[in-house]
């Protein structure tokens, strides 16, 4: 048996993992010709990144739903999640995630950082100078035409 045989056997037995998928829903939460981004904490997954709130969706929640709960935890309001606006994958390798945006046009209450280390509102036309993951990077253009309609 040659080599190329040998290694096209040990190929075929691996046993293939399934890439994993996580859907994570984001708001973006926008006043006149900003929105707000918050800074992920160290000890986080992407600590010192901004990002636009959200989080992972948990068992038996709607998208709306999740949203809701993670801008309640995450900075402290209480906020009317409208439709679907964006959905976006990134691959991670073994896991991907699956992003839900939302735009976010009215809330109550005064965010706060309750789980970022900063909140600052930023420009929208100056958002591709910011440090943002790259699953949000990606998506940027798409995300511009939104903010600005």
């Amino acid at each position: 048996m040659t080599l190329a045989e040998k290694s096209f056997i040990l190929k075929s037995m691996e046993k293939k993992r399934r890439q994993y998928w996580i859907p994570v829903v984001t708001g973006l939460i926008q006043r006149a010709d900003e929105v707000l981004l918050g800074l992920r904490p160290q000890g986080h997954n992407l600590a010192g990144f901004w990002e636009f709130p959200g989080g992972k969706m948990e068992p038996k929640e709607t998208p709306q739903e999740a949203l809701k709960r993670e801008l309640h935890e995450e900075l402290g309001i209480t906020a009317d999640i409208g439709p679907v606006c964006l959905t976006a994958t990134h691959d991670y390798g073994d896991t991907g995630i699956l992003l839900l945006f939302f735009k976010v046009s009215y809330w109550q209450g005064e965010p706060k950082t309750v789980h970022h280390t900063e909140l600052k509102w930023t420009r929208v036309d100056d958002l591709h100078k910011e440090t943002l993951p790259e699953a949000n990077k990606k998506s940027l253009p798409q995300l511009l035409k939104i903010l600005k309609s």
